[in-house]
């Protein structure tokens, strides 16, 4: 029997999610499924925004409007399948659908990280060479350093991928989250993993640890220079790159308190991952535009055109209409 089960291989993972109690999961249902909406309809209004209000073509804008497009991926990978799992019981996922469900949860969110150090830059400039800044910062260097975002965070990703794939898995498959992730597939390999863990944490953990330590002192010069030399949009300069530090805090530290340590389970490892998957997601959106006046402006400009537009085209039809009934 030993031998039977040591050559068993492992097609599927149970997801135990947060609670095996129906009316449980029918009310976290309907709180993360108007979480996922708000993630969408926030993200696509900064999307539509930067796309036809063209004072916003500028580089800051452009990257922020990237920033909400790998938002919505990054919240679907993972939201898609919590909303199912809570209606379905048991709630499974195949092998190949929960390493693709990692590849594509790493490359996203390691792109957006990538972005953020790539919108600490866009700051920098602005700040340091305000007169050279969209010479610097031009359209064909902009779409390079994108590129460069979502580059880093396919590589990280295939890495971890390629790391996982190694590990046999044919014993429990019972995973203790609600998708799939590195440090709770790693536990159930039915090998050694200690060196596979030292490898997953240095290309996770303290690369995490260190950009977002590295972030951090970057925007502390930016500010003391905005403070120290800057005098016309004081608090313009502030006031973003105040909220570029709430959005590195929230993306960086529930990632580095999940993946800068040993894969042990901890009580609060499903908040950080809740907060880390899905509601800093939906949170960028609001506290880019909460804080942002240019924005919010610019979102009702939008809005006003389009019910203006609206309003026209039902004239129109009322006046069609009425011309067909004489």
């Amino acid at each position: 029997m030993a031998q039977e089960n040591q050559t068993t291989t492992v097609t599927e993972f149970i997801l135990i999610g947060f609670s095996q109690n129906p009316n449980w999961n029918f009310a976290l249902f309907l709180f993360f499924i108007t979480i996922y909406i708000t993630t969408w309809l926030g993200n696509l209004t900064i999307i539509f925004t930067v796309i036809f209000m063209h004072h916003l073509h500028i580089p800051m804008y452009f990257l922020l409007a990237n920033l909400a497009a790998l938002d919505i991926s990054d919240s679907t990978v993972t939201a898609l399948k919590l909303l199912t799992g809570l209606l379905s019981h048991p709630n499974t996922i195949s092998y190949n659908w929960c390493i693709s469900q990692i590849f594509f949860f790493h490359f996203t969110g390691a792109s957006v990280d990538f972005l953020l150090t790539v919108m600490a830059v866009d700051r920098y400039i602005a700040i340091y060479k305000p007169l050279q800044y969209l010479t610097i910062m031009n359209q064909r260097v902009c779409i390079t350093l994108v590129a460069g975002a979502w580059l880093g965070g396919f590589v990280h990703s295939i890495v971890q991928i390629w790391i996982l794939l190694q590990l046999p898995f044919c014993g429990p498959n019972m995973l203790d989250n609600f998708y799939c992730d590195i440090p709770q597939v790693v536990k159930l390999a039915c090998t050694d993993t200690y060196i596979t863990q030292l490898l997953m944490v240095s290309n996770s953990g303290l690369i995490v640890t260190a950009m977002f330590f590295i972030l951090l002192v970057s925007y502390s010069v930016i500010l003391v220079k905005i403070r120290s030399h800057v005098t016309e949009g004081k608090h313009k300069a502030v006031s973003t790159c105040t909220a570029h530090i709430v959005v590195l805090s929230l993306n960086f530290g529930p990632a580095i308190f999940i993946y800068d340590r040993p894969f042990k389970v901890y009580p609060g490892d499903k908040i950080f991952q809740v907060m880390y998957t899905l509601i800093t997601p939906m949170l960028n959106p609001m506290i880019f535009t909460l804080r942002n006046t240019e924005m919010k402006n610019a979102i009702k400009k939008l809005r006003r055109k389009i019910m203006s537009s609206n309003s026209r085209i039902f004239t129109r039809e009322k006046a069609f209409v009425s011309r067909l009934q004489w």
